[in-house]
C-alpha cells in the first residue's frame, strides 16, 4: 500500500509522554518509520547518531539552513538546533512507510502548514504544568535552570493545543497509548 506523502506528527512540551506514546506505535504499526532528527546538541548515554538523532554541529546545521535541507526547523533552546531533514522525509516515503515526527510543538505547526491534505497531528497533554514539573525532576537530568525553562516553555506550548487535529491528556498512560492506536489506525486506513 502506498501512503502518498502521508506524515503523523506527536507533539507535547517536554515531560508530557510523547516519547512513550510513540515507541508504542512504531511497535504497534509496521507500516510506520520513525524521523529521525538533526540536532546540535551532545549526545545523552546510550543515544546513537543515525537512530535516535543525526548529531551535527551548529556550523553544519546552518549549512544545511542556507541550503533548504529541512522541511522545518528551530532554535528550541538557546543554541540548540533541532530539524526534520527533507531526505529523512523521502527516505521513509521511498520505503513506502509513513514517516512519524517527534517533535517540538511549533516544528509540529510549521510542517502541518506544509502538508494540511496529508498530515495528522497529535498534540499530547500533561495532566497538569505541575505534574509536568514532577515528571522532569524525577528524570535527575534538568538544573534547576533548565528546569524552569522547560516548565515555562512548557506553560507556553499548551497555548497552542488547539491548533492540532487531536489532543490526548496523558493522564494514564495505558489509555493514552490506545487512544493514540486508534486515532492513527483510523488515519492510516483513508
Amino acid at each position: 500500500m502506498l501512503y502518498q506523502n502521508k506524515i503523523i506528527i506527536i507533539t507535547a512540551p517536554s515531560g508530557a509522554g510523547k516519547t512513550s506514546i510513540t515507541k508504542y506505535l512504531m511497535q504497534t504499526f509496521p507500516q510506520l518509520s520513525f524521523s529521525v532528527s538533526a540536532a546540535t546538541r551532545q549526545a545523552r548515554g546510550e543515544e546513537k547518531n543515525g537512530v535516535d538523532y543525526y548529531f551535527m554541529s551548529q556550523e553544519e546545521f546552518k549549512h544545511k539552513i542556507q541550503h533548504d535541507e529541512f522541511i522545518e526547523w528551530e532554535m528550541v533552546y538557546e543554541g540548540k538546533y533541532y530539524g526534520t531533514l527533507k531526505s529523512e522525509m523521502h527516505r521513509i516515503w521511498s520505503e513506502s512507510k509513513i514517516p512519524v515526527l517527534d517533535i517540538d510543538v511549533q516544528g509540529a505547526i510549521h510542517v502541518k502548514q506544509q502538508f494540511p491534505q496529508t498530515s495528522l497531528t497529535i498534540f499530547i497533554e500533561p495532566p497538569s504544568v505541575a505534574e509536568l514539573k514532577k515528571r522532569l525532576q524525577s528524570r535527575g537530568t534538568e538544573s534547576e535552570e533548565s528546569l524552569m525553562a522547560r516548565v515555562n516553555k512548557a506553560s507556553y506550548e499548551l497555548s497552542f493545543k488547539e491548533q492540532f487535529d487531536e489532543i490526548i491528556l496523558n493522564d494514564d498512560l495505558t489509555k493514552a497509548c490506545n487512544k493514540a492506536e486508534q486515532i492513527v489506525s483510523n488515519f492510516i486506513s483513508i
